[in-house]
């Protein structure tokens, strides 16, 4: 007859389910220490204060509809035709860029409301194929519009003097930045998106979508 080989003691094969949980338990742990590493945790600029301004449908938009929403904001007017274009294309862009699960949104600002109406924000939307429900434009009162742009943004605009324009566009100068909101209506983030030296496609786009990941997936 023959003998059945001895089976190891229950112990080992405990020892042996401990050892394997540990190991795989220090390895998570060294890939979070690691992730962190490579991208650390950004700083808080600045909290964004409350605001009710209009959406490009006429609709009332305050800051509790970008709740639990991480959101990239910029600032400029219908009639420019300096960086405005470049810059709603570039949001555009991004907007492109997005995957479908991601909750992220886009805001664009005017620093011309006499001008920028809610249809006027809607003829530009469809112009750049804003996605509905991803691209929030926003008009309101120039005090409205500051309190929100330069006050929790840092989004600056300034009318240009009439005897300094160069033609019937040139009415504003402001910054041509896009930055993001945790969130938590956290500032988290500038990047300039054009001008000397700034190269969009190969350094800022990439780092954009790269921070508006690192802050979906925080708490």
């Amino acid at each position: 007859m023959k003998e059945t080989p001895p089976r190891p003691p229950r112990t080992l094969w405990i020892g042996f389910t401990l050892l394997f949980g540990c190991m795989a338990l220090a390895f998570v742990l060294w890939l979070v220490d690691f992730n962190r590493s490579q991208h650390p945790r950004l700083p808080v600029i600045g909290p964004v204060a409350d605001f009710a301004l209009t959406n490009q449908d006429g609709k009332l938009s305050t800051l509790a509809d970008f709740t639990n929403h991480v959101w990239v904001a910029d600032i400029i007017f219908t009639r420019c035709a300096g960086p405005c274009p470049r810059m709603t294309g570039q949001m555009r862009w991004l907007q492109n860029q997005l995957p479908p699960a991601s909750a992220a949104r886009l805001v664009t600002l005017t620093t011309d409301p006499e001008n920028d109406s809610p249809a006027v924000l809607k003829k530009y939307a469809d112009r750049f194929s804003a996605e509905a429900g991803r691209w929030t434009f926003l008009t309101g009162s120039k005090r409205e519009i500051a309190a929100l742009a330069s006050g929790s943004l840092k989004l600056s605009a300034v009318p240009v003097k009439i005897e300094e324009q160069k033609d019937a566009a040139d009415l504003f100068i402001h910054t041509t930045i896009f930055v993001v909101v945790d969130k938590h209506a956290q500032l988290r983030g500038s990047f300039e998106t054009g001008g000397d030296g700034v190269d969009w496609t190969n350094d800022v786009a990439p780092r954009l979508l790269q921070t508006i990941r690192q802050l979906e997936h925080e708490p």
